[in-house]
């Protein structure tokens, strides 16, 4: 329960950060207002960490970079044209906007900006009320002309003005909700979400490299879950990432099997606590959560009955691997992340066969070698798939996965694991076989990787002899 005696008090505190303090006295003297204003106000009434520095004020941005030159480092006025001045105060970056009051076309998501006159029109034109508030500083004067401070009592989202005007204007907001929501544990109030569900398409108009940028600050949140569960009961996921929403598979009375979506959300959270206890401290691993979300997304394509009530996914692992690179492409993702997701997905099943019965070392160096550098990635997917509510199944998983990992890390001391290749590089084969660069070589290349995995290290002698052998058997 929000405290508001405690929050109030923690307003004092932000109106003397050293950076505050040093840009109010600047703009008094000065004869200009300034707050701070949206995220840092919130963050200080709830008691959270918060970083980046946003300033509102009524002088105009000629007058905000005269201001600010004499009391920070570095200025720049990349968004001069929408009232912005960026600057570094005290080591800091901040931005300081003038008031804006602007309005929308309802076609893209470019408002026409217009600078505004008062700080109630530029606070009552935000998202959402929580974030539509301002600290007036020198004076620590609290500024909340929509009721954001109940709201955050309340713990509810809730748009400045009519939630169908406030998405009509910018529908990137109705995602923010989403992000919102998880952040701050909040929930949506009802004219809200209703507004999402009727206006959902308009998500169109907006780019996907901003549907892109919500989605990683989603899932950077400590309980993403949270707000993908709006996201899909609002069906705004189906604009961007169907996928999703596609998990929540039919279960008829004859064929049963576990509920795909709410198993995806499990690992999810699963991996974000092994993620947090195997390395803590580390920001978050947004590619590991979304190959954790998006697993399973290639099971809606392959599922089959089968008769006798059986209900079978082959090759999910592969075809959700396809789904997920060709969805994340869509978004725009960079392709680190994109690869990252699609290696993820597509070996998420391959420790399950160890489980049966334990690998030879060959099977142990394909597997690292097939991971590769997301090896740790797919220890901790691998480990938040297990999501069964059979306690000794959990508990005879989670050993077979111990002992894999001291397998590989055995292997790893005696072997150098991470860079297995061939113990006869390119031209030592050509030497050997007396050829010349080309495919052949290529295949000899193979053959002694798949020599080396099986084998382990056997020394360069005994390499050539079993490529002479091997190349004498090929006809």
């Amino acid at each position: 329960m929000l405290n508001m005696a405690d929050g109030l008090a923690r307003l004092g505190a932000l109106a003397e950060n050293p950076v505050v303090h040093t840009l109010a006295d600047a703009f008094a003297a000065a004869g200009f207002d300034l707050a701070v204003v949206g995220g840092p106000v919130r963050d200080a009434i709830l008691g959270r960490e918060t970083h980046d520095l946003d300033f509102t004020t009524d002088a105009q941005p000629d007058d905000i970079l005269r201001i600010v030159t004499p009391v920070s480092t570095a200025q720049w006025d990349i968004g001069r044209a929408f009232g912005t001045i960026g600057a570094r105060v005290q080591g800091e970056q901040v931005e300081i906007t003038t008031y804006r009051a602007d309005s929308y076309d309802g076609v893209t998501r470019k408002p026409t900006v217009e600078f505004g006159d008062t700080i109630d029109g530029d606070l009552i034109r935000r998202d959402f009320t929580v974030n539509a508030m301002a600290l007036q500083v020198p004076a620590v004067k609290l500024i909340d002309p929509t009721g954001g401070v109940e709201d955050l009592v309340a713990g509810v989202l809730r748009t400045p003005t009519d939630p169908h005007v406030s998405f009509g204007d910018d529908p990137l907001r109705m995602l923010r909700g989403a992000r919102f929501s998880a952040q701050l544990g909040f929930a949506i109030d009802d004219a809200t979400t209703a507004a999402i569900e009727q206006l959902r398409g308009t998500l169109s108009i907006v780019s996907p490299e901003r549907i892109q940028s919500e989605l990683v600050r989603l899932m950077q949140t400590d309980d993403p879950v949270r707000g993908i569960r709006v996201l899909v009961d609002t069906g705004l996921v189906d604009e961007f990432l169907p996928e999703i929403s596609a998990l929540r598979l039919e279960v008829d009375e004859h064929h049963h099997h576990k509920d795909v979506y709410e198993h995806s959300l499990t690992v999810l959270r699963q991996a974000i606590e092994l993620e947090h206890s195997r390395h803590p401290g580390a920001v978050s691993d947004v590619p590991l959560r979304i190959a954790a979300l998006l697993h399973d997304i290639g099971k809606p394509r392959t599922r089959k009955l089968e008769d006798g009530g059986a209900v079978t996914f082959h090759h999910h692992d592969v075809v959700g691997s396809r789904m997920a690179r060709k969805r994340l492409q869509a978004l725009r993702f960079d392709t680190a992340t994109t690869d990252t997701v699609a290696t993820l997905i597509e070996l998420h099943l391959r420790f399950f066969g160890y489980a049966e019965g334990a690998w030879t070392d060959a099977a142990v160096r394909r597997y690292v070698r097939d991971a590769g550098d997301e090896l740790e990635r797919l220890h901790i997917l691998t480990r938040a798939d297990v999501t069964t509510r059979n306690k000794r199944k959990a508990s005879r998983l989670a050993s077979a996965y111990d002992d894999i990992e001291a397998r590989i890390a055995a292997l790893r001391e005696q072997e150098e694991l991470d860079s297995i290749r061939p113990e006869l590089d390119g031209n030592r084969i050509q030497e050997v076989l007396g050829i010349r660069p080309g495919r052949e070589v290529g295949e000899a290349y193979r053959f002694l990787l798949d020599l080396r995995l099986d084998e382990g290290v056997i020394g360069a002698d005994a390499a050539e002899q079993r490529l002479r052998e091997w190349w004498a058997t090929r006809g």
